[in-house]
């Protein structure tokens, strides 16, 4: 591989920061923070395009850099778009908007920027990927198209499943447990973290074989500790009370697995 080119990397940070300063003022505008999610996932993809796009490295993998991370964005932005507009501001920000009583704008503008700061970081495997001289091996393209299809299509189907039984007025307060959601509390976490593994195969063959591993494990870690489902749970058991933890005695929390039996 041909020396990086960063400078790239420093042109996108700066363009992050700024797209992010412009979804901080419209949060500003409507106190709703919902957007940054949308722009979170959105932004991700539209820099493996770019890195796609001006990547020296093998056309196969600059092609798949651009093409997967690209589908997984559009469908996970949208979801969060069509979502976003039936909610109320998400409990996370607007218990951020409860605690920073101090400054909050300010404190929304740090927010906005590390989310700026946390694309670059997940994107940067794709820049890496972009600028491969040497095409890994046609097992390792399969191994990652295949990760990668079960992954999108787990996620997809898991938010699907979710929303179809949200539609129902009957379950309202009470715990989806059809589908995926049977087998997994989260199972649209544990795909998401999948996707990410997706990544790994294309880049065994070179010395950055560490990164795209590094970033599932980062996802991975986000998912399990912070803020994926410690804060999923909490705010499950504060609506659902003991439905929710009846769901936890029985179904696993990450990994899909078979159920337990209810305990009387």
């Amino acid at each position: 591989m041909s020396t990086l080119p960063f400078e790239i990397v420093l042109f996108s940070w700066l363009g992050c920061s700024l797209v992010f300063a412009g979804f901080w003022w419209q949060q500003r505008q409507t106190s709703n923070a919902n957007l940054v999610d949308v722009a979170w996932a959105a932004s991700i993809g539209l820099l493996a395009i770019l890195y796609a796009l001006m990547g020296s490295g093998d056309p196969l993998l600059r092609a798949l850099t651009g093409v997967l991370p690209a589908i997984w964005s559009a469908r996970l932005a949208l979801h969060i778009l069509r979502r976003s507009g039936r909610i109320e501001e998400d409990s996370r920000y607007a218990y951020l908007r409860a605690h920073w009583q101090d400054h909050t704008q300010i404190k929304f503008f740090g927010f906005y920027q590390a989310q700026a700061l946390t694309v670059m970081v997940f994107s940067f495997p794709f820049f890496v990927l972009a600028n491969l001289a040497e095409r890994p091996g046609a097992w390792q393209i399969g191994l990652a198209v295949f990760i990668w299809t079960v992954a999108v299509a787990g996620e997809a189907l898991a938010d699907y499943q979710l929303s179809q039984w949200r539609t129902h007025p009957a379950n309202r307060g009470k715990t989806c447990r059809s589908g995926l959601w049977r087998y997994s509390r989260h199972p649209n976490y544990f795909f998401e973290w999948l996707h990410w593994c997706s990544y790994v195969p294309l880049a065994l063959d070179s010395a950055w074989w560490w990164l795209p591993l590094l970033t599932q494990a980062l996802m991975l870690a986000t998912l399990l500790f912070g803020t994926g489902i410690p804060h999923a749970e909490r705010q499950a058991l504060i609506r659902r009370g003991e439905d929710y933890r009846d769901y936890q005695r029985t179904t696993s929390a990450f990994f899909p697995w078979r159920p337990k039996q209810a305990t009387k």
